[in-house]
C-alpha cells in the first residue's frame, strides 16, 4: 500500500532550517523523508507533510495547545506524546517560533543524552 503522506513544502523546509540554524549542538537530518532536528542525541523538533512540531515539557505542551497547537499524531490513534505541532501563525513568526524552539531546547537539555547505538553485525 503506497503511502498517501505529502511531501514538506519548499518554503516551510526553508523556515526549518533557518530556524534551527546555528543553534548550538543541534543536528538536522532526515527521517521518513521529513527534515529533523535532533540534540544530544533526542529528537528536537521536525517537519511532518505542512506541518512543524516541537518537543516539549509537560507546561509548555498546555501552553502550545491553549494557543492553538495540537498533539503530534503521525498516524491516527498513534500520539507522539511529548511533541505538539505549532499552529501556522507561530511557525510563520520568526519570533514566536524562535520561542518554542528555546522552550524545546530547555526541555531536551534536561534529558539524559542518548547513547549511539552500536551498529549490527549482519
Amino acid at each position: 500500500m503506497k503511502s498517501k503522506w505529502k511531501k514538506s513544502p519548499p518554503d516551510l523546509i526553508a523556515t526549518f532550517d533557518a530556524a534551527i540554524a546555528g543553534r548550538p549542538g543541534v543536528k538536522r537530518s532526515q527521517m521518513f523523508g521529513y527534515a529533523n532536528a535532533f540534540l544530544h542525541g533526542h529528537m528536537l523538533t521536525g517537519l511532518f507533510q505542512d506541518r512543524m512540531m516541537v518537543r516539549l515539557s509537560e507546561a509548555d505542551r498546555a501552553r502550545a495547545i491553549e494557543a492553538g497547537g495540537s498533539i503530534f499524531e503521525p498516524m491516527q490513534g498513534r500520539p507522539m506524546r511529548e511533541y505538539v505541532v505549532l499552529p501556522p501563525g507561530i511557525v510563520a513568526d520568526k519570533r514566536k517560533l524562535a520561542g518554542w524552539l528555546k522552550r524545546a531546547i530547555a526541555y531536551v537539555d534536561t534529558l539524559p543524552p542518548k547513547t549511539p547505538k552500536k551498529p549490527k553485525r549482519g
